[in-house]
């Protein structure tokens, strides 16, 4: 069964920076085809794809978090990571990590993911 349980999230000020982590389990990221994504919400507001990460390696961000979130993983400790340094205001939201088996050379779509985390909380004070 596969788990997904996110951690790192924490209230910081504007510029400051957090590191997010995701560890999975009922997987293994070296052995088997998964898609991970990074997805936040914020009250009353849709959830928003943030990063994500392809089974070829390469990874995608939405335009507001370019150049400042960072999608990584370690196949080591089967962990994602999520690096969120010049952090504002509007970055306050629930980061939810996610994951879906994958074949296609297509990014999949965020209801094709099926299998989330609980979420962690972060929150950017100006």
């Amino acid at each position: 069964q596969v788990q997904l349980v996110e951690s790192g999230g924490d209230s910081v000020q504007a510029g400051g920076s957090l590191r997010l982590s995701c560890a999975a389990s009922g997987f293994r990221f070296s052995n088997y085809w998964y898609c991970m994504g990074w997805f936040r919400q914020a009250p009353g507001k849709e959830r928003e794809a943030v990063a994500g990460i392809h089974i070829d390696g390469s990874t995608i961000y939405v335009d507001s978090v370019k150049g400042r979130l960072t999608i990584s993983k370690d196949s080591t400790k089967n962990t994602l990571y999520l690096q969120m340094d010049s952090l504002k205001p509007e970055d306050t939201a629930m980061y939810y990590c996610a994951a879906v088996a994958w074949y296609s050379s297509r990014w999949p779509r965020k209801d094709e993911f099926n299998y989330w985390g609980q979420g962690t909380q972060v929150t950017v004070s100006s």
